[in-house]
């Protein structure tokens, strides 16, 4: 355990406390939870609203924290599920953004928070191809080096599940940058 989750879990001892260990919290994990975030949702906004709506849901939840898992692998699975959530209710937009014109690689490559090559644009471009969980899955491996049984914590799945998951993906996104190049 962290030095700052022992403070943490100090302050939520008791309800008069609650509020810093909030605020610790938000000024420890956020940077970390959106890049979560970021990789799921792939665009600087869509990932600041998901970090405002996880963190919203964390205030709201802080008093069922109940210290069973770490208080990184609770937050990752708010954050995770609120990616998961935002994407669907905006399937038909994220569909309208990654048209032809536009594509993820494309996108990736205008936005000034995006530090990497076109090789690393490319990449996104077929994970933004996978279907949620899979490219959950993928990014929690691939780019965060996420073990799977702290994935199988956030995800609530059995890490065969996830293993397979992560094997699938890998081949899609080989295909798909194999008919891309």
């Amino acid at each position: 355990m962290t030095p700052n989750e022992e403070k943490i879990n100090e302050l939520l001892a008791s309800e008069s406390t609650i509020r810093k260990a909030f605020e610790l919290i938000v000024r420890s994990y956020s940077e970390r939870v959106y890049w979560k975030i970021r990789h799921i949702v792939l665009n600087h906004e869509d990932a600041n609203d998901v970090l405002q709506n996880t963190f919203l849901k964390v205030w709201n939840n802080l008093s069922t924290f109940q210290n069973k898992s770490k208080l990184l692998t609770w937050l990752y699975s708010i954050a995770i599920n609120e990616s998961l959530d935002y994407i669907r209710k905006n399937k038909n937009t994220f569909a309208a953004d990654f048209s032809e014109d536009m594509t993820v690689a494309k996108r990736l490559m205008a936005d000034e928070y995006f530090d990497g090559d076109e090789a690393q644009a490319m990449l996104m471009q077929a994970v933004a191809t996978l279907p949620d969980v899979q490219r959950t899955v993928f990014t929690l491996r691939y780019f965060e080096n996420m073990k799977y049984s702290e994935m199988s914590e956030v995800l609530k799945t059995t890490e065969g599940a996830l293993k397979a998951s992560y094997h699938i993906a890998v081949k899609k996104i080989t295909d798909y940058l194999h008919l891309h190049e």
